[in-house]
């Protein structure tokens, strides 16, 4: 077995803090987005749980949003229905929020503690899988242990 990177180590050891035994999976290939995530594992790309950091306008804070990978998140109900104005997350502040790069970031083990969206159509797979801290490291887990893992609120994104 391939030794993890450090960024990935970190969301392993997240897991197992958690009580999770989830393991972090080191693939030979990126999975940089959901369909390069979803080739290599053989897999649906629904059931890709891609990160993506914005940044709330008014406190400089960043929010997650957990989607399914065939969904594009809706930016304008996102932002209806938390009653704030979103904006875009560059790589410098989804480091600086979250520890981790963009394209490796998984939905737990924050440097920070970060506001989570989950979207509810990752309920309709049995086993999803999420980044785990590096662009060609994932993990598996169900959208319950989502939920629970992360304290996301579940709500439609598109």
């Amino acid at each position: 077995m391939q030794s993890l990177t450090a960024s990935a180590q970190q969301v392993q050891e997240k897991l197992l803090e958690l009580a999770h035994p989830n393991e972090v999976v080191k693939l030979t290939d990126s999975a940089r987005t959901a369909q390069e995530a979803a080739d290599t594992l053989e897999c649906n790309v629904a059931q890709i749980a891609k990160s993506i950091i914005f940044k709330l306008k008014s406190t400089n804070q960043p929010l997650l949003v957990v989607a399914s990978g065939i969904n594009r998140i809706n930016e304008e109900i996102i932002a209806q229905k938390l009653n704030v104005k979103l904006g875009k997350a560059d790589a410098d502040f989804v480091r600086e929020s979250t520890g981790f790069v963009i394209g490796g970031v998984p939905p737990l083990g924050h440097k920070n503690p970060v506001q989570t969206l989950i979207d509810e159509d990752l309920f309709k797979y049995e086993t999803i899988w999420a980044a785990a801290g590096h662009p060609k490291a994932v993990f598996q887990l169900t959208p319950d242990e989502l939920e629970k893992m992360t304290k996301g609120q579940v709500i439609s994104v598109k």
